[in-house]
């Protein structure tokens, strides 16, 4: 049995918060949440100050030295573990970053209770001792290959979820559109709301929520363009949707192009670069994934 892991950070109390309560240190110091707070400081080892058990309520004095726990004391998801394949690109205390398969998916649902990137990643949890719950912090569809980052614990899961959509976190991905977009570089700006009469499919209309997509054309072989897309806003199917009303859909893809599983088995879409900032040490980490073989040979 592997020895058990757990995520505590630690903080010297500087001479200018001499006095002050627990709370205002976790809050303006470590950056915890109020959620977050009251979640740990039930437990026996949630905060301790120079070793010892205490109360948000306590003071402090320089040179103390807070310890809190940040790991999962218990799994609320009800995410089962099971083994299954994980490519792990980067793992540190606080997040993982895993290269995912095309046809996998991320969290579990409806006649997918054992097979996905969760259920692996509580097997992985599991086997490595290391005290985590699944704690998902963006998704990718089904088909689409590539970067997915997963916190370790629910301070680490607001932080990155705090990033999204700004210049900390940064998703860029490579696709393979049949045609070519009408320029070799542009922004889509076309909102995205539900199609008309179905329960799945996106689709481009004015009452949509905001949506935006920048593009860059880098190569094109026959009718077949690679094109690097960098999500502004990350809409459910928002670079096939946009592929698709700039006329050029997704190689493969069965919802808003054209199904061939001759030419590739799922949309031709992959999480090429991710760039995120850190959640506890604030350090800017940045990411590659080469593109899969399924992809790679359609531009061969």
């Amino acid at each position: 049995m592997a020895e058990r892991q757990v995520r505590r950070v630690c903080l010297t109390v500087p001479p200018e918060r001499a006095g002050q309560k627990v709370d205002t240190l976790l809050r303006k110091e470590l950056g915890l949440s109020g959620t977050v707070i009251r979640r740990i400081k039930w437990l026996p080892d949630g905060i301790l100050l120079d070793g010892t058990r205490v109360f948000t309520s306590c003071r402090v004095e320089p040179g103390q030295v807070l310890s809190v726990r940040l790991s999962d004391p218990e799994v609320r998801s009800g995410v089962v573990p099971a083994p299954g394949p994980l490519d792990i690109v980067y793992e540190d205390g606080d997040l993982l970053v895993v290269n995912k398969a095309p046809g996998v998916l991320v969290h579990p649902g409806t006649g997918h209770f054992s097979d996905t990137i969760g259920n692996f990643l509580m097997e992985y949890y599991k086997n490595q001792g290391i005290e985590a719950d699944f704690h998902p912090v963006h998704r990718l569809d089904k088909g689409t290959s590539g970067l997915l980052v997963v916190a370790k614990h629910p301070h680490a899961q607001e932080r990155l979820k705090g990033q999204l959509h700004t210049a900390e976190f940064r998703r860029t991905y490579l696709a393979i559109c049949l045609g070519s977009p009408p320029a070799e570089a542009g922004e889509v700006d076309a909102p995205i709301g539900m199609a008309e009469g179905s329960i799945l499919a996106r689709a481009v209309r004015p009452d949509g929520l905001p949506a935006r997509t920048r593009y860059q054309v880098l190569k094109r072989q026959g009718n077949r363009t690679l094109v690097r897309l960098e999500l502004v806003t990350g809409r459910t199917h928002q670079v096939r949707v946009h592929m698709a009303y700039l006329g050029c859909p997704l190689a493969g893809d069965f919802l808003y192009g054209v199904e061939d599983p001759d030419l590739i088995g799922r949309p031709a879409l992959h999480s090429w670069r991710l760039e995120v900032r850190q959640p506890v040490t604030g350090e800017q980490l940045t990411f590659q994934a080469a593109l899969p073989e399924d992809m790679a040979r359609l531009m061969a």
